[in-house]
């Protein structure tokens, strides 16, 4: 099973397009009969590409660039476009595992996984898409290597 992030992560970046291409074009149609428009258009064009890049494409990217992987033999999850990181979890290690979900979250159909495992701390992991499939599948494969 291989999965990205639930996309409930992407509809603040496309709020934030939508509302710079909105505002942009709005600044740009109310400064048409100046002077001066065309460096306006040039300054509402600058920002507002940093804005996209900054609040829009570079979190799709992030979103696109994080995989959470579940195969017979482990648990994957990596993270990152420039610097990876990345943690594998062998099933023999794994104790056990838990999912919890919002009244929200539910109705998308995602939630937080926490697996707990030989290491201190049991691992959450976040906006996991169909996390009651993926939590029936682990505990599965938990259950199959005892």
């Amino acid at each position: 099973m291989h999965k990205h992030p639930h996309a409930k992560m992407l509809v603040l970046p496309v709020l934030v397009l939508l509302l710079v291409v909105g505002i942009g074009s709005f600044l740009a149609a109310l400064v048409a009969e100046q002077s001066w428009a065309p460096w306006a258009w040039l300054g509402l064009g600058v920002v507002g590409v940093v804005l996209v890049v900054w609040l829009t494409v570079i979190p799709v990217v992030r979103w696109r660039a994080t995989h959470f992987v579940v195969t017979t033999r482990r648990v994957l999850v990596r993270e990152g476009v420039l610097s990876r990181q990345g943690i594998d979890i062998p099933m023999s290690r794994i104790n056990s595992v838990q999912f919890r979900h919002t009244a929200l979250e539910r109705l998308l159909g995602c939630g937080t996984l926490v697996i707990e495992s030989a290491s201190e701390e049991p691992l959450e992991f976040t906006d996991v898409p169909g996390v009651e499939k993926v939590h029936a599948l682990l505990y599965q494969e938990v259950a199959d290597e005892e």
